[in-house]
């Protein structure tokens, strides 16, 4: 019996050591192939472009799905699908300025600028577009910048090809041949013909003849009347999507501050580059607030802009609202070519917008609303700008201040407004 466990169990050691071999020579074989695997280098033919443009902008080892062959066959987009906002236009034509059919835009938003047309109690639309009843319908840009804004986007900005002088009143220069000479608007500060970034090109696969370092007023028209929240929202013209669900009978009975307060148009300026350290990825929905973009914001009424309009012909289309950035920013190229792909995806064909438009000469201060405003700070609400733009404390707000603690007043009992668009601190000789 003793042997007979004896050989059992010799038998059994032969076995173990036999399986633990095979496990042995299984993870030797795994190691191997996971190294392959690790310093094997993917083929070419594996490598795709994102249509979309990817962060890169350039090729991805990812394969994606081009989703614009997609389009066509889609019941959304399938000719049975209805655009309820084509042909929605009010058709509003020209009118000289003489008459003044309304405060007209883009206007200077330097900080401290009021304009001289008296508008009476017509406000703007204070509140984020978001907030209120009204949706973005529409995304286009300029070449150069409708508005003016001192040391951001003025006279003294550079781009590939210079700038435009300040004007005294007369028609801008137009661009050269490469933008099939729109007329070409201020230009901002980043520039750097010694900085790669401003001067690499960029391989453009949706936007239509753009370029880096130059730079773009962006504007998104909103309206209360648009079809938010559908496939028909964004529209080009933006006027067909202003207008989608208001017929004229209805528009004749608007008052002014109604129309100022149901439609408005948000105004973003950049600089493109070529670096993705500047990119973002949803220029579509509206202007970018983050840091210190979108943040600084003027506020008036005016009209809708482009090269039909000067300072001789003006818009009918007023007085709506305009919620204008001052500063200038940096957006990289693929930021853009992204927002390109993102049109053409619409229901409705935003073919026409793809490239930049013109840029309307800066308005005359009598064609520009008197209601400019600003969301101020509590400190700055009682600050004045000099001529040069330094900050001066608001005096007779001071004096009315210690009044008020030396005989122990509540303020909120009086009624008084210190704004600083109010006061009349306006020194600098505003053109």
């Amino acid at each position: 019996a003793v042997e007979q466990n004896m050989a059992s169990e010799s038998k059994s050691g032969s076995s173990l050591k036999g399986v633990v071999a095979l496990l042995g020579l299984s993870t030797v074989g795994l190691l191997i192939a996971t190294i392959v695997l690790a310093v094997k280098k993917p083929s070419s033919s594996s490598v795709t472009t994102n249509p979309a443009g990817s962060v890169s902008g350039q090729e991805s080892a990812a394969s994606v799905v081009d989703f614009l062959e997609s389009k066509p066959a889609s019941k959304f987009f399938s000719e049975e699908a209805v655009n309820t906002c084509e042909g929605a236009k009010l058709d509003f034509p020209n009118k000289d300025c003489i008459h003044v059919p309304g405060p007209q835009a883009g206007a200077n938003v330097t900080a401290g600028y009021v304009g001289g047309l008296d508008v009476g109690t017509l406000v703007p639309q204070m509140e984020n577009y978001w907030a209120s009843a009204m949706c973005p319908v529409n995304v286009h840009w300029h070449l150069g910048t409708e508005h003016y804004s001192l040391g951001e986007y003025d006279e003294d900005g550079n781009s590939p090809h210079g700038n435009i002088e300040r004007p005294d009143w007369a028609a801008r220069k137009l661009a050269g041949d490469e933008h099939k000479k729109v007329r070409a608007g201020f230009r901002c500060h980043h520039y750097d013909a010694d900085d790669e970034k401003f001067t690499k090109e960029y391989d453009w696969k949706h936007c239509i003849g753009m370029e880096v370092g130059e730079t773009y007023e962006v504007h998104w028209p909103h309206s209360a009347v648009g079809a938010c929240g559908t496939p028909d929202q964004y529209q080009t013209p933006f006027y067909d999507g202003v207008f989608c669900n208001l017929p004229l009978e209805a528009f004749a009975g608007l008052a002014p501050q109604q129309i100022a307060k149901a439609v408005g148009v948000q105004g973003q300026i950049f600089t493109i580059v070529n670096d993705e350290s500047y990119f973002y990825p949803d220029l579509m929905r509206g202007m970018v607030v983050d840091g210190d973009m979108g943040t600084d914001l003027q506020y008036y009424t005016g009209s809708t802009t482009g090269t039909t309009r000067s300072n001789e012909i003006c818009s009918q289309y007023a007085p709506i609202t305009w919620q204008v950035d001052r500063k200038c920013h940096m957006i990289s190229a693929s930021s853009f070519d992204k927002l390109c792909y993102d049109m053409k995806m619409q229901r409705d064909s935003m073919e026409d917008d793809l490239h930049a438009h013109g840029s309307r000469e800066l308005v005359k201060n009598e064609y520009v609303a008197n209601n400019q405003a600003r969301r101020l700070s509590e400190e700055e609400r009682h600050l004045w700008a000099d001529g040069d733009f330094n900050l001066h404390p608001d005096t007779h707000y001071v004096k009315h201040n210690l009044r008020e603690h030396n005989h122990d007043h509540d303020h909120d009992e009086h009624d008084h407004d210190h704004d600083h668009e109010e006061h009349d601190h306006h020194h600098h000789d505003w053109f």
